[in-house]
């Protein structure tokens, strides 16, 4: 039997809450963890050229309004492996609306940015202001190109900061947890 990734528990002891890595920094390709079969898959390759900046996954035990665990991108400067946990904090939320996959209009598809609590490197860090402005444009050039021949028409409405994330998070841990009640 194999643990479902998707189910952790949302935090760690320290408060703290857990990403998933499914795409290491440097990768290629976008994986996916697919809960049925217990492992990682191959969801599509990038574009020629581009490479995860950072560590990419998801956050567990959240249900994010597009159906998915809420998406995550660790800013720190190491890799790691696919279904590693880290236990993060937020730093903010880069706002992304693009075409619905199933039907017409329009979702909302946050990317959180996160550090690592054990990132030495990066404990100065609190907020997305932290960056510099020219960090952000290109986070944000990264996930517009990467999706670029998807059909996902992504539509990038700002960044907000760390307490705009946290809500996020409980916001989506409050939605999986009620369907997981059913």
């Amino acid at each position: 039997m194999t643990t479902d990734l998707t189910r952790l528990p949302l935090r760690g002891r320290d408060g703290a809450f857990h990403v998933v890595v499914e795409s290491p920094r440097a990768s290629t390709v976008k994986l996916k963890y697919e809960p049925k079969l217990g492992a990682f898959t191959v969801s599509r390759p990038l574009v020629h050229g581009l490479r995860y900046p950072f560590d990419w996954g998801f956050v567990p035990s959240t249900e994010a309004p597009d159906g998915d665990p809420l998406d995550a991108l660790v800013y720190w400067d190491q890799s790691t492996y696919p279904g590693v946990v880290l236990p993060c904090r937020a730093l903010g939320v880069l706002k992304v609306d693009q075409k619905k996959r199933r039907g017409s209009g329009r979702e909302r598809n946050d990317r959180l940015l996160v550090v690592p609590v054990i990132a030495a490197r990066a404990e100065n860090l609190t907020s997305i202001k932290d960056l510099s402005r020219r960090e952000r444009q290109e986070l944000e050039h990264f996930f517009t190109a990467a999706v670029a021949f998807a059909d996902k028409d992504v539509r990038i409405l700002g960044w907000e900061g760390a307490e705009a994330a946290e809500r996020m998070v409980g916001k989506a841990a409050s939605t999986y947890e009620m369907k997981a009640r059913r």
